[in-house]
């Protein structure tokens, strides 16, 4: 019970570091309050460290964590690395979503079609680590080099056409409408997605080192996760 305890402590002080910064809805949401005293001038995320000096609370899900200085040194660079974040956490949402189901249907929806598994030996999705990907056919990488040219494309006309009003991320992609309208809305929205983002970036990196280290699929390894429990 003690090791159980352990685990949900650690796992409730690590998903806190992502945690917003409370929303209010005043003329200030997009920035951060004074609370009182120096509490300003620290990180949300590690209070007993100083928050960095561009990590004002002016982007969705800031909370003042970079204990390694990787937002840089400027505005500019700051943005640039929250553009690289949302595009890799976008990527690792999928990749978190499709790397289970490949290794629960791919070898049922293979033999259906009369085509050859993509999956490991041992059931694993195929990856650098794990092999396999000699498997993938040639039409598949242009296809998929075909399609992030086009999202590039189209994030590159947002940054000009918009310039000055430029969200980072935006690829003007919403075909149902979910981005709301309203400035603290569209707040919420922008942390619900890098939360989601960042939770999928290390789950994904999860997956990749349990597979290279056990060598067996994650729905194997944890089954609970992923199959009915009823099944």
């Amino acid at each position: 019970m003690k090791f159980v305890a352990a685990q949900a402590s650690l796992l409730a002080t690590s998903v806190g570091a992502f945690a917003p910064a409370p929303f209010r809805v005043s003329n200030t949401a997009l920035s951060m309050e004074n609370e009182g005293g120096d509490n300003k001038d620290m990180s949300q995320a590690l209070p007993f460290a100083p928050r960095p000096k561009l990590l004002d609370g002016s982007l969705a899900g800031d909370v003042g964590f970079d204990p390694f200085g990787f937002a840089g040194d400027n505005k500019e660079s700051l943005l640039n690395m929250r553009e690289a974040e949302i595009k890799h956490g976008r990527l690792a949402m999928l990749a978190v979503v499709g790397w289970p189901i490949a290794e629960l249907f791919d070898r049922q929806l293979a033999d259906d079609f009369g085509m050859p598994s993509l999956l490991t030996k041992s059931g694993e999705s195929p990856s650098l680590l794990n092999g396999g990907l000699d498997k993938v056919d040639l039409t598949f990488w242009v296809a998929l080099v075909s399609l992030s040219g086009i999202i590039e494309i189209e994030n590159m006309k947002m940054k000009d056409e918009k310039a000055k009003n430029y969200q980072p991320g935006d690829c003007n992609f919403d075909p149902l409408g979910l981005f709301p309208e309203d400035r603290i809305g569209k707040l919420e929205m922008q942390t619900k997605e890098i939360k989601h983002g960042r939770i999928a970036m290390m789950a994904i990196l999860g997956f990749v080192a349990q597979e290279a280290l056990f060598g067996i699929p994650v729905v194997q390894e944890t089954p609970f996760f992923f199959k009915p429990i009823f099944a």
